[in-house]
């Protein structure tokens, strides 16, 4: 009996192991290739194959040069996906540069369709995510080091060095998506209510309406 047993627990964890590939991103393609029609008007869960394909669909020059951090953030995601990068259709992947000035953050945010690692190649961050439990797990990081972040969990990175630093990330999705935390409560288009947020967040509607005027 403890022998059966044994053999439906294994058989059990090939069949989750065959799986997880399909649980874990993008549907598995249909066939070999399947370049974005990113012109074409026909809407479906991705986008359709464009029929005169060519070996500069498949390359990408995007992710070569620092992105530019003046900005409030003062870091800059430079995407290699579907929507500028045609090629990745119907793969699975898609990739990432992020750069971040002195004190620069990416700040808190998903991916809702994927999971992300990043290897560093240039700098010192902290970078973190949190749990559904609320449990932090964090690290500082340097050049050459590789961090996972799970799939749908909120993530941040900081730059905590006195340079810059840049990583290159990579997703199991052809478009990862992204919800900043603050940006998709504060600069939401309509805006969500301030009352909502105020009673959320444990402030009044004035702090809110305050923070929303920096979105």
């Amino acid at each position: 009996m403890a022998r059966a047993h044994l053999y439906i627990a294994a058989v059990c964890a090939v069949v989750l192991a065959l799986a997880a590939p399909s649980l874990a991103g993008d549907p598995d393609m249909l066939q070999d290739i399947c370049v974005a029609d990113l012109m074409s008007p026909i809407k479906i869960n991705g986008f359709p194959c464009k029929a005169n394909v060519t070996a500069d669909d498949f390359f990408s020059d995007r992710l070569k040069n620092p992105g530019n951090t003046n900005n409030p953030n003062g870091a800059m995601v430079t995407a290699a996906n579907v929507e500028n990068f045609p090629g990745v259709n119907t793969l699975g992947v898609s990739m990432a540069r992020i750069d971040y000035a002195p004190g620069g953050q990416n700040p808190p945010h998903t991916h809702p369709r994927a999971t992300e690692i990043i290897f560093v190649l240039e700098g010192t961050l902290e970078v973190g995510f949190i749990t559904t439990a609320n449990k932090l797990f964090t690290k500082t990081i340097t050049k050459g080091d590789v961090f996972v972040f799970p799939a749908r969990l909120v993530h941040f990175q900081q730059n905590r060095g006195y340079g810059p630093a840049s990583v290159i990330a990579a997703f199991n999705s052809q478009l990862q998506g992204t919800q900043a935390i603050a940006m998709t409560l504060f600069g939401a288009t309509p805006p969500v209510p301030s009352d909502i947020l105020a009673k959320a967040f444990r402030i009044d509607t004035r702090e809110v309406d305050q923070i929303k005027a920096k979105f």
